[in-house]
């Protein structure tokens, strides 16, 4: 075994992934005094990274040069040498598949690679979001086919992100990290060298009990903003007002958790880590019912969308086919650069799929491409008001002009009560959860 963690110090840092998880990380540990070498497949990610420009919201330039200038070091995997490190840590993507099953392609990657260069003694920790099993089955299998074993001759755990992409202080230290390992002493030795970068650690029973925790929290949110998507649904129907319901529940000061609805979930996170989950239940000859609701609900409301545009229209004396449809915002959410996943995506396919002209405009988002592959260029936003005979808010920036949308736009279809508290003008915004404008 290898030694306690009071008996080592682990000052040699390998980050295998350079990403929205892995870069905060290996700037983390390099403002802590470690020595990091950032690895990444990429070699445009490295040579960006390299040129001191961050590719991600909550890095920012300066912070990275910084970090160059001192204990950082970025590496492509031909260069890393993750064998000298006395810790390696690996944040690389879970993606699912088309059919939405767990994708597993980069972690074991990863672990191969590592596995070339694995001596005893070494601390090897996953980041990657995955299911219950992923650390203690096929990564912990690939790590040990060179003949070390975990627990014996290096120290295995897992260590989920909470990373909120947008959000700096999600990666700060003030955000409490889980940690789980194989053995007592592998999550000993793993928790002490997270509180270098995080003031609280959680230490976890085992790696599936952390990986377990991580879908939780995202699971949680998943079936809550589905829950509210349906209400949204609800109301529209009643002839209520969603927004205002929210409102006034959230003025309880316990017992109830603020989630609002919108054009569908997106990004590394939600629309992807319940599958983990519900696969993973599967093999043991259970449904979890809640997650496979919550993902239907979700992934139906680009479609509602797609009506909401067609009821504004057609209140306009206008058909779908051949209008003009300008689309505000395609980022997963506000105010960052992300597209991964985002429900914009099938918006997009959805409204040309029935016969609409489309086009976008995104201040952090410069080019888009839809379910069907089509690539859209983010347009003036001046042009695109002048253009369309429909604007449709998918994602509220900042950056956008929103005094100016809603003074040109005519007709406003908004997914996300980016109208609220602004002056508008009677049936000019058809919010979804909401209805029609009364006009102020």
């Amino acid at each position: 075994m290898t030694p306690e963690p009071a008996a080592r110090a682990d000052t040699r840092i390998a980050i295998v992934g350079l990403g929205y998880v892995g870069l905060p990380l290996a700037i983390g540990f390099a403002e802590a005094g470690l020595q990091v070498e950032g690895i990444d497949v990429s070699t445009a990610r490295v040579a960006e990274l390299n040129a001191r420009h961050s590719p991600i919201d909550d890095i920012s330039d300066e912070r990275l040069a910084a970090a160059l200038d001192g204990n950082l070091r970025v590496v492509g995997s031909a260069e890393g040498r993750p064998g000298d490190a006395d810790a390696a840590f690996v944040c690389v993507p879970t993606p699912i598949t088309s059919t939405k099953d767990p994708d597993l392609a980069p972690v074991v990657a990863a672990a191969e690679y590592l596995a070339l260069q694995l001596h005893p003694g070494q601390l090897i920790v996953l980041q990657s979001t995955t299911y219950p099993g992923t650390t203690t089955g096929p990564f912990r299998e690939v790590l040990e086919r060179g003949g070390l074993r975990a627990g014996t001759d290096f120290d295995l755990a897992f260590a989920p992100e909470r990373v909120n992409p947008g959000d700096p202080a999600s990666s700060s230290r003030a955000v409490p990290r889980l940690v789980g390992g194989t053995t007592p002493a592998a999550t000993r030795r793993a928790a002490t060298l997270l509180r270098n970068v995080n003031d609280v650690v959680v230490e976890l029973s085992s790696p599936d009990a952390a990986e377990m925790a991580k879908l939780l929290e995202n699971t949680f949110r998943n079936i809550n903003i589905a829950f509210v998507n349906n209400l949204a649904l609800l109301c529209e129907r009643m002839g209520l007002d969603v927004w205002e319901v929210i409102d006034a529940a959230a003025t309880k000061p316990f017992g109830f958790m603020r989630f609002t609805p919108g054009p569908g979930v997106g990004g590394h996170c939600i629309p992807v880590d319940p599958y983990y989950l519900s696969w993973r239940a599967r093999e043991f000859e259970f449904t979890d019912r809640f997650i496979e609701l919550a993902g239907d609900i979700n992934l139906g409301m680009p479609r509602h969308v797609v009506d909401l545009v067609a009821e504004g229209l057609n209140d306009r004396g206008l058909a779908m086919k051949g209008a003009k449809v300008g689309i505000l915002g395609v980022a997963f959410k506000p105010n960052v650069q992300d597209p991964r996943n985002s429900p914009a995506s099938s918006v997009l396919s959805g409204l040309v799929g029935r016969g609409a002209e489309v086009a976008m405009h995104d201040p952090h988002v410069p080019s888009f491409r839809d379910d069907d592959g089509r690539t859209y260029a983010s347009r003036d936003l001046s042009e695109l008001l002048a253009w369309a005979d429909v604007v449709v808010v998918l994602t509220a920036h900042r950056a956008i002009d929103w005094d100016r949308v809603f003074t040109e736009a005519d007709l406003v279809v908004d997914t996300v009560n980016s109208s609220r508290s602004r002056a508008t003008h009677r049936r000019q915004v058809l919010r979804l959860g909401a209805g029609w404008s009364t006009g102020t």
